[in-house]
């Protein structure tokens, strides 16, 4: 039977990731990076797409399990009728070669174990040559090779294209196994020692977490997203991929599956926001240089999203061999919403380098110069109509949203030349630019008989992006259509408790079928809520988004309150993102990396 989506837990070491299920079976690895083919994508299919269970033998459900300390490194338990075991989970950083380590311990008694490993190249449809080679298996097929050893040896065999092992483990006993991948023209890499990099990245992850420098009371879920936030991180470049997944579904059955594995620039502000307000200024920085490399160029080629190294080439394409999670396809890799027009974005950038400038993290000397040929593009474009954050698959429209930032733009240049006036630029310019944007989106995107911003310009539908309004200080917290939007959206787009991104009744997206409640919007929903001043209700709300993390605090991108099932790619880095900020913000009394100085 599929698992769902929360019955998953994360392991990855800063270069790509895997989920494991609570039956002991890694469904989910793409190797050597977030964005490369899958070897295993039983998530997506089934077992024969590829999958490594590691289990009690005839166990289906383990009995409990969780992140060791404040680490990455999974815990998985299963008490048995003759004894109980302990698997421990995890990925070293790497040095070389990305390693899985999975260590069998005997607690009581004595448990008879049974490993099942289906190694499927390029997402799930190649079968490689399997073979014996220095007394460990050795998967090849095409540029791909695989070898798995266990250490103390235990009897492995092959069947139905897979390798199998069973041992038994008493109290006090410990069976490793090692999966390690390298490019197969080259010579396989140095071998780890699996408790030795167990200690290490122990080590590791306790010294990382020990820089947070939140204490306030919802410290271990913040922690947990700032620990899944540092997962989601490409360790070379400093770039932050969306979630480690692709194609987990929106609607259980349902067309909306994306592929997430890339990092999108909408992302940027409230990443540098999370990230400094916990303390991990370093992290900021490198996700700052990424946005630095990735956006150089000519304005008019901005993309929305890059590849983990800023690669801008993401062809979309459908895969017909997977039938999708819970039936739920096409399955798509690669994303073609990386060729829309969303005029946010421009805002996204200068406010994040904004950000980082009042933090800060040292000014790159070429930053300046980049952003005023951003504003530049940005100052003759901003009147066009656009997809909009939500990436929106019909026509284009003059979204709210998209206005709102292109004033953000023009404000944090404006703040920025007043900050430092030996910078080069003309304020007046963006002064008249902002004062104009402000004007028309007043006049044409609000709705005097609701008192609500729309969706966009002349629309009856509401959007959730404009509960940021006043927190980008677009406009006051306590302006009348600053709360007559937050209580519009709560109660046109409100969902079980939740909030939805966009009505779908009307195909504004294009796309059939519905999706479940936003979770990055129900965040941005307590967060306006504490903006006006209703701190109850938003502490209200955030605890009921608490109460939807799974038993090892992830959180995917939507839920479905109906079914009471999380929807979407997971873990989900928006979500996680807007947890940060949210519980700091009800802790600290203000919403964190609100930088906007509202207009009149």
């Amino acid at each position: 039977m599929t698992q769902r989506i929360e019955d998953y837990a994360l392991i990855g070491d800063l270069q790509t990731a895997a989920l494991v299920g609570r039956d002991g079976s890694i469904d989910w690895l793409c190797l050597p990076r977030f964005d490369s083919g899958a070897c295993f994508a039983a998530l997506l299919g089934d077992e024969d797409n590829g999958h490594w269970r590691l289990s009690p033998t005839g166990a289906s459900r383990c009995t409990r399990r969780g992140y060791a300390d404040e680490s990455l490194v999974l815990e998985t338990f299963w008490e048995t009728r003759s004894g109980t075991v302990k698997v421990v989970d995890f990925m070293p950083q790497r040095d070389e070669a990305p390693d899985v380590v999975r260590i069998v311990e005997g607690l009581s008694g004595t448990v008879e174990m049974t490993a099942v490993l289906r190694l499927r190249f390029d997402h799930g449809s190649i079968v490689p040559w399997m073979r014996r080679a220095d007394g460990h298996r050795v998967a090849i097929a095409g540029p791909d090779s695989v070898w798995l050893r266990s250490e103390p040896p235990v009897k492995t065999w092959g069947q139905e294209f897979s390798t199998r092992s069973s041992f038994t483990v008493g109290a006090g006993e410990r069976v490793a196994f090692v999966l390690t991948w390298h490019p197969s023209h080259e010579p396989r890499p140095a071998l780890v020692d699996p408790f030795e990099a167990l200690e290490q990245s122990l080590e590791d992850w306790k010294a990382w977490s020990a820089r947070c420098t939140y204490e306030g009371p919802y410290r271990e879920a913040v922690l947990r997203s700032l620990i899944t936030l540092k997962a989601l991180t490409y360790a070379p470049t400093g770039g932050i991929v969306a979630a480690p997944t692709t194609s987990l579904p929106e609607e259980i059955g349902g067309v909306r599956n994306w592929d997430y594995r890339y990092c999108w620039l909408r992302d940027s502000t409230l990443t540098l926001g999370a990230l400094l307000s916990a303390g991990y200024v370093e992290e900021a920085a490198a996700w700052r240089d990424w946005l630095l490399r990735a956006v150089a160029g000519d304005p008019a080629d901005l993309q929305i999203m890059y590849g983990p190294a800023g690669e801008r080439r993401l062809p979309e394409t459908t895969l017909p061999w997977l039938r999708g999670h819970a039936g739920s396809a096409p399955v798509r890799i690669g994303n073609a919403a990386v060729d829309q027009l969303q005029l946010d974005v421009y805002g996204e950038v200068v406010d994040s380098l904004f950000q980082a400038r009042e933090a800060g993290i040292p000014a790159e000397a070429h930053a300046w110069n980049l952003q005023l040929s951003l504003l530049g593009f940005l100052e003759s474009t901003w009147r066009d109509p656009d997809e909009g954050l939500w990436e929106v698959r019909g026509p284009r429209r003059h979204f709210t949203h998209s206005k709102v930032m292109a004033w953000v733009a023009a404000d944090r240049a404006v703040r920025t030349l007043e900050d430092d006036p030996s910078l080069n630029g003309d304020p007046a310019r963006w002064w008249a630019m902002r004062d104009e944007v402000h004007a028309e989106v007043c006049e044409r995107a609000y709705d005097p008989e609701r008192n609500t911003f729309t969706q966009s310009y002349g629309s009856q539908e509401l959007d959730a992006a404009t509960l940021l309004i006043p927190r980008v200080g677009f406009l006051p917290p306590d302006d009348p259509r600053v709360v007559g939007t937050v209580d519009a959206v709560r109660r046109e787009l409100g969902h079980g408790g939740f909030v939805r991104r966009y009505s779908t009744a009307r195909a504004v997206d294009g796309l059939p079928g519905q999706e479940g409640a936003f979770l990055a919007c129900t965040f941005w929903l307590a967060d306006a809520l504490m903006l006006i001043g209703r701190k109850d209700e938003a502490r209200e709300v955030f605890e009921r988004l608490l109460a939807l993390r799974s038993d090892v605090g992830l959180l995917a991108e939507e839920y479905d309150p109906v079914a009471g099932r999380q929807l979407g790619n997971f873990p989900q880095a928006f979500s996680h993102i807007g947890l940060v900020g949210t519980a700091l913000g009800l802790d600290r009394g203000a919403v964190v990396g609100r930088e906007g100085q509202a207009a009149g």
